[in-house]
């Protein structure tokens, strides 16, 4: 049995200072416990490059609101899962996004009139005020490849219009998310689909927000954190609540 474990940073498994420390011991518990442990996030590669080297974490991820998945280079034995996504560098990668100078595009035409907010329009230090981001960390997220973060608006009905160009509009812990037509839902199923070609998958999945709403729908055994509900999801009050929760 291959069980494969979702969990989500901001919010989950990061406080609000960011720092990876305190789920240290929960992801090496995980690892103990024989888990495939995959970051599915709505964050950068950059960023979860940063917290998979703190944890020594050498595991496929999902990016910017399951837009990319990335698997290392021979993670996953060729000669059974074949040749898959995009050959990049040390990964290989299933694009299922857009890329981001469209979504950038589309927002820059809309943000004189609705005063919009986001990454790809504000200053570094705008970015730190906004997010609460170190410095070295905003500057990781500022590396967009597949979406953008509405910090602001000043007017309703931008949703609407995002939404008649193609794009998702999807809500995190605080912000908005805009991506292609894509999910975390979706990024885990691919990711999924790889690790079926291997022997039966057993899936689990952490999160806090909305936006992690479409990856409870596609795993076996859904928990959640903080204020939200969800139909199919367990309420558990702390990450480390979980260890005790799963096998």
């Amino acid at each position: 049995m291959i069980r494969v474990i979702f969990l989500d940073l901001d919010g989950t498994l990061l406080g609000s200072d960011y720092s990876p420390e305190g789920a240290r011991p929960v992801i090496e518990e995980l690892l103990r416990r024989g888990y495939e442990v995959v970051v599915n996030t709505s964050k950068t590669r950059f960023e979860v490059e940063y917290y998979l080297r703190v944890w020594n974490l050498e595991k496929p991820f999902v990016v910017e609101n399951g837009s990319a998945v990335y698997v290392p280079v021979n993670y996953l034995p060729p000669k059974v899962v074949g040749e898959f996504g995009v050959k990049r560098g040390k990964y290989r990668v299933i694009e299922l996004g857009r890329p981001y100078s469209e979504i950038k595009r589309a927002l820059d035409e809309l943000s004189p009139e609705y005063g919009l907010k986001y990454y790809g329009n504000s200053t570094l230090d705008e970015v730190r005020a906004f997010t609460g981001l170190p410095e070295e960390l905003a500057e990781l997220a500022m590396k967009r490849e597949y979406s953008e973060t509405i910090f602001r608006w000043a007017k309703d009905g931008f949703e609407a219009e995002l939404e008649r160009m193609g794009l998702k509009v999807s809500r995190g812990t605080r912000f908005l998310n805009v991506t292609g037509n894509t999910d975390k839902g979706k990024g885990a199923r691919a990711l999924l689909e790889l690790y079926s070609l291997l022997g039966e998958v057993e899936s689990y999945a952490l999160g806090d927000g909305e936006n992690d709403f479409p990856l409870f729908e596609v795993v076996d055994n859904a928990f959640i954190v903080g204020k939200l509900s969800h139909p199919k999801a367990k309420h558990i009050s702390s990450i480390e609540e979980l260890l005790g929760v799963i096998p």
